[in-house]
């Protein structure tokens, strides 16, 4: 039998998308809030945000499945702030043992020392240079980002190595990084995917409480545009019953900012996210829970979610059919690309460590 923990009172995670922090998929033991016994009426405190230091023997993660564009991933941090409570990224808290509900978004793991791990990395001989991704698992413009700075001096090190780079964000703290991002992309070397889920801020609130506006993403959107950065919105997750009636808005509202291409990905709900979401419906919009859950297993062979390779991001069946229908029509009317051009490869060019012999020639 499996054991799950009480949810916690709303009032008392307010800014928080999880209701639980049940354990990992690895715990034998199970973290329940208990009385104290005394019958005295007491605030619960609220849940703040912790930060520890993680110090990797390597940044950049290989990638081998079938269905990415992209073959190699960095991650400036473990967990995200943001607290979207449909993130696939919030099993891997698990690893760590912790919860892929509330510990995912309030325990939090920096590595300070990834821009020198990444210098090392793309120093080394044997290094065959191709685009990075970052932003895949968890958002490297989380708000802890602001004082951290990982991120930025990890874009410093691409920079500096003329090192192509794909970035996915919600975060308009991306906005710091025009100096660099923008003489990157005069040399192709970036490209930048802003999420946008939803239209509706209250929905937003909601769903992804830590993350700025619909209004506010899109005016990002336009800010790197302006500045020559090259933008694709991404429509991740589509959640059928839920978000579905926003496709063409969205597109039409991201073309209107200045994005030239646009991607999508239905919902997807592996190991704990499933479970959480359930709950999160139950909670916010319990009359719609019936429908959106139907719709998903209809669209993976009668389960909640299928993992197979180009089955996970957009599903099958009627329904994914139609909707990819839709976006392929919008894209067309729109006139935004199903991707952005290719990155440049052949400028790359690796900095020398103080000591290394230079070239003569």
């Amino acid at each position: 039998m499996t054991h799950h923990d009480r949810p916690i009172a709303p009032e008392h995670r307010r800014g928080r998308g999880a209701g639980s922090r049940d354990a990992g998929r690895y715990e034998k033991t199970r973290r329940v809030d208990e009385t104290d016994g005394w019958d005295m009426p007491e605030d619960a405190p609220g849940l703040h945000t912790t930060v520890s230091d993680e110090h990797p023997r390597s940044l950049i993660n290989y990638v081998s499945s079938p269905d990415l564009s992209f073959d190699r991933t960095i991650n400036p941090y473990r967990g995200c702030e943001h607290g979207c409570i449909y993130c696939f990224a919030r099993p891997t808290h698990a690893w760590l043992g912790m919860s892929a509900g509330l510990d995912f978004e309030t325990w939090l793991v920096a590595r300070p020392k990834a821009a020198d791990l990444l210098a090392q990395e793309l120093r080394a001989k044997r290094y065959q240079v191709a685009p990075i991704a970052i932003g895949t698992n968890t958002d490297p413009y989380q708000p802890v980002e602001r004082d951290r700075r990982i991120m930025r001096a990890c874009l410093a090190v691409l920079h500096a190595f003329r090192h192509p780079v794909a970035i996915a964000t919600k975060g308009t703290l991306i906005e710091r990084d025009i100096d660099i991002l923008s003489d990157m992309a005069a040399q192709n070397l970036v490209q930048v995917g802003i999420t946008i889920t939803t239209l509706d801020a209250d929905l937003n609130r909601r769903m992804e409480p830590r993350v700025p506006s619909p209004a506010r993403r899109l005016a990002t959107i336009r800010r790197l545009s302006d500045a020559g950065i090259p933008v694709r919105v991404m429509m991740s997750p589509v959640i059928p019953g839920l978000t579905d009636p926003e496709i063409e808005p969205i597109l039409t509202a991201a073309r209107d900012a200045g994005a030239v291409a646009a991607t999508w990905a239905m919902l997807r709900l592996p190991l704990e996210v499933a479970p959480l979401w359930e709950a999160w419906m139950d909670e916010h919009y319990p009359h719609r829970k019936a429908r959106v859950m139907r719709k998903l297993y209809d669209m993976h062979g009668g389960k909640v979610y299928d993992a197979q390779f180009f089955k996970r991001f957009r599903g099958q069946g009627a329904y994914a059919q139609l909707i990819a229908q839709r976006v392929t029509k919008a894209r067309k009317r729109l006139g935004l690309h199903a991707n952005l051009p290719a990155l440049e490869c052949g400028a790359f060019h690796p900095q020398p460590q103080i000591g290394d012999q230079l070239d003569l020639f």
